[in-house]
């Protein structure tokens, strides 16, 4: 015990500096956030927001809800579409096993790989010819095509360690593969919806490369837009840059922590077999 306790206390005082070195652009964000305009170039820098202001925030409430508005429909209307099309994907790759799985499997990694400038390119081509350009159904199907594959991948390592002998307790009782799959295998992949529906809206409510080129002339903007046009358009207001920054923030983090416990077996489920 003598020997490993100060071992222990080196260890968690490490970790305790380096996270708050990581943690450290986020409590600059929140409390510039804070800071009035003329105390923004003060030297040194204050480290608390003396004599603090909510201007930045009442800017965003003015001027920055439409933005948030969009993303969120965005982001629930990505994290439909991905579920309903992962899910199903990855049935067939777990139970079906149709010919050519493995292979459809490692296309579908190969294509988290391809950069989302060329892809946004591909879509703008497309969209523009397709008269869906600047629309928000565009920039959905555009935001889950980062998410399938993701999704489909995670999907199918947990549903292959579903027993088989459930899904042929179904099959017997008379369910079609139909309501085999909606009865018993959806119900059992709590943990792998929450973490693909999880990131699907991360990756949607994040987005850059797509709400640029896809939705950037549009009356419907993403806050990844909103945040981008509000600098270009008043780069001396930072307080209000940063509230804008900070109130983004909120959905995922909030998200991230209620559904922590759910990605972290999800993510996992399947790299072990018993």
């Amino acid at each position: 015990m003598t020997t490993s306790t100060p071992r222990a206390w080196w260890k968690t005082g490490i970790g305790l500096v380096l996270t708050g070195l990581m943690l450290f652009p986020v409590y600059w964000m929140i409390n510039v956030s804070f800071t009035r305009d003329q105390d923004m170039r003060a030297n040194p820098p204050h480290l608390f927001p003396i004599n603090g202001t909510l201007d930045g925030y009442r800017a965003v409430l003015d001027q920055q809800l439409p933005y948030l508005g969009t993303s969120f429909l965005v982001g629930l209307g990505t994290v439909v579409l991905t579920v309903a099309l992962a899910a199903p994907a990855g049935y067939a790759l777990a139970k079906l096993r149709p010919p050519g799985g493995p292979a459809l499997s490692f296309v579908l990694l190969i294509a988290q790989m391809i950069p989302g400038i060329i892809m946004a390119m591909g879509f703008y081509a497309i969209y523009l010819t397709l008269g869906v350009l600047n629309t928000l159904p565009g920039l959905i199907l555009a935001d889950t095509t980062l998410a399938v594959p993701f999704g489909v991948l995670i999907f199918t390592a947990f549903m292959s360690g579903i027993p088989d002998e459930l899904i042929q307790a179904a099959v017997v009782d008379g369910a079609s593969r139909l309501r085999t799959f909606w009865s018993v295998v959806l119900p059992v992949s709590r943990n792998s919806i929450v973490t693909v529906s999880l990131f699907a809206f991360l990756w949607s409510w994040s987005d850059f490369i797509f709400a640029s080129t896809l939705a950037g002339g549009g009356d419907h903007q993403p806050i990844t837009l909103g945040i981008y046009h509000y600098i270009g358009n008043n780069n001396q207001q930072w307080n209000a840059i940063m509230a804008t920054a900070v109130v983004a923030s909120i959905p995922a983090a909030v998200l991230l922590i209620l559904a922590q416990r759910y990605v972290s077996m999800g993510v996992t489920a399947g790299a072990v077999k018993d």
